[in-house]
């Protein structure tokens, strides 16, 4: 097993009465992984939270703090988006990163009975809010030429044809689907889209996440199209202990003991299912992650930091992970590497901390 690419996943958190030091605090994490050699920093998105409310905006503001690390969002729940001007905003602000952006969507609609009239004129629960609206932003982002093929339009200074504006060459190909069921997971298949598995799933047919999310996998694998081999990543709560202080220690421990709950059996009606979060040294949080049958068959790996720890705690966090984990699964930091980082393209118990 060779991790190939490391990323980060940040909550992006900040305080009701003082967002911008939230914000600040998360770009400044972006800027402090691409030191770090990290490949790509993303961040949740989160509609009506002290979160990631506008992805497009957040990542624009992203790439003037940093030069090389890949720019993510997982993910950006469609139900609420319009197709073509979430293109627009995400083509604008990957012309902006020099092609660095990688966005992450997923099928739904969350706090639909707040939003849904905010949202649309009209009864919004008889409008397409899932894959289709995927597969319309996704199709807005190949700049086709709209209208017949007389159309133009009077621009200040020429006349020219219509179309997306301004149109960013290979966004179409780092768009990622966040997969948490079977059905999920052939959707991206089928239309060709990099696929994200995170930390939750639909329990199947099993009760085991690691076996539910092979499946998942299996199902992508098989509806891919022929000659199409996008990028996989694979997500997981990891918090290394080593160099965290006492104070830092205790409250992950704190954290990781809240989670024990949801993660033995299926929650709610769907059946989800939750992975093991892994917290304590490097060393064992390495042994759990080399023997992860999941892990064996993706070669990207995600970090996903916990909600509402502290700036210098999610960069200690990071920092282990750079110097104690991920070289211990074969990756090497981009600043290492002699070529450049390419763009194209299970579940442990939980270790407590010591």
């Amino acid at each position: 097993m060779t991790v190939s690419s490391l990323a980060i996943l940040v909550p992006g958190n900040f305080e009701d009465d003082a967002p911008v030091d939230g914000l600040e605090a998360t770009l400044d994490l972006f800027a402090t992984a691409e030191r770090l050699g990290v490949d790509g920093a993303w961040v949740r998105h989160r509609h009506l939270e002290h979160g990631i409310g506008s992805a497009a905006v957040f990542l624009a503001a992203a790439s003037q703090r940093t030069t090389a690390i890949e720019l993510g969002v997982a993910v950006v729940p469609i139900g609420w988006e319009s197709p073509f001007r979430l293109a627009e905003d995400f083509s604008l602000a990957d012309v902006l990163s020099h092609g660095r952006l990688q966005v992450g969507l997923s099928a739904g609609s969350p706090h639909a009975e707040i939003l849904g009239d905010l949202v649309f004129d009209g009864d919004w629960r008889t409008f397409d809010r899932g894959y289709g609206r995927v597969s319309r932003f996704v199709e807005n982002l190949r700049g086709a030429f709209l209208g017949a093929d007389d159309t133009v339009i009077q621009s200040p200074g020429n006349v020219q044809r219509p179309r997306l504006q301004p149109y960013a060459p290979g966004l179409v190909d780092r768009v990622w689907y966040g997969g948490g069921s079977l059905r999920s997971a052939s959707f991206a298949g089928s239309s060709g889209l990099n696929l994200l598995l995170g930390n939750l799933t639909s329990g199947e047919g099993t009760d085991d996440y690691g076996t539910a999310q092979r499946n998942q996998l299996a199902a992508y694998r098989a509806a891919l199209p022929t000659g199409r081999t996008p990028r996989v990543a694979w997500g997981r709560c990891v918090v290394p202990t080593d160099s965290a202080d006492r104070v830092s220690r205790e409250r992950y421990r704190t954290w990781y003991e809240s989670r024990l709950a949801r993660q033995t059996a299926p929650q709610g009606p769907r059946r989800t299912l939750f992975s093991a979060d892994l917290v304590g040294p490097a060393e064992q949080i390495v042994e759990q992650l080399v023997h992860d049958a999941t892990l064996a068959e993706v070669d990207e790996f995600r970090i996903e930091l916990p909600y509402e720890f502290a700036g210098d705690e999610y960069e200690q966090i990071v920092s282990d992970v750079v110097a104690e984990v991920a070289p211990a699964l074969g990756w090497t930091a981009r600043t290492a590497r002699s070529v450049p980082t390419p763009t194209p393209a299970p579940t442990p118990q939980g270790v407590v901390a010591a």
